[in-house]
């Protein structure tokens, strides 16, 4: 069942490829990533535990600046994080929750700032009232990270569930500036907040 997980989520990414100017690895399948400059390295840990602790579906992403050895844990998944570098100063994650919901991250180097996290429901907070439907009557919905560009972070959302029953794509972009978020189907583009 976890490799038919990984086998799908590596499909769906590889359709995305083209289209993107980075690559995404599926961890805990892969072992590391390294940034394009090779300050920093990206890896699956998992954590140590006793015998008598349930082990094997918990991982932790650590983020290793090489010349120092100096690591620092990034977060704890379960099942399956798509990860890639956007640059040299941000990674961005799309964190497989679970077989019906996925999360965006964007998640910065250095500086004071913190991860930005994007899921169903801060997207429904955040997009216009009449899309808001959609989050809310669909029990599929999966939020993907695509890249980061300058201070605007392309994300991909799209899903089905008994409001779409065929289903629904929306190409999404966040403002990091502004805090904003809009998404267009198609010709048509809805602004938030």
């Amino acid at each position: 069942m976890r490799w038919a997980r990984i086998a799908l989520v590596s499909l769906l990414l590889s359709g995305l490829m083209p289209a993107l100017s980075v690559t995404f690895v599926v961890f805990p399948k892969a072992d590391r990533l390294m940034s394009p400059d090779g300050r920093f390295l990206v890896e699956s840990r998992d954590g140590e535990s006793s015998t008598s602790q349930y082990v094997g579906t918990f991982h932790s992403l650590w983020l290793t600046e090489v010349a120092t050895g100096r690591s620092r844990k990034i977060f704890d998944y379960i099942g399956l994080a798509a990860v890639a570098w956007s640059g040299n100063d941000f990674v961005v994650i799309t964190e497989y929750v679970s077989k019906r919901t996925s999360r965006a991250w964007v998640f910065p180097v250095a500086g004071s700032g913190g991860p930005i996290a994007l899921d169903v429901p801060t997207l429904i907070q955040m997009i216009a009232v009449e899309w808001r439907d959609t989050l809310r009557g669909n029990d599929h919905i999966f939020v993907e990270a695509l890249q980061l560009e300058q201070e605007t972070f392309y994300f991909r959302v799209w899903g089905y569930g008994q409001h779409d029953p065929k289903g629904f794509h929306w190409n999404c972009e966040y403002s990091m500036l502004q805090n904003k978020v809009s998404c267009r189907t198609g010709n048509t583009t809805t602004f938030g907040k």
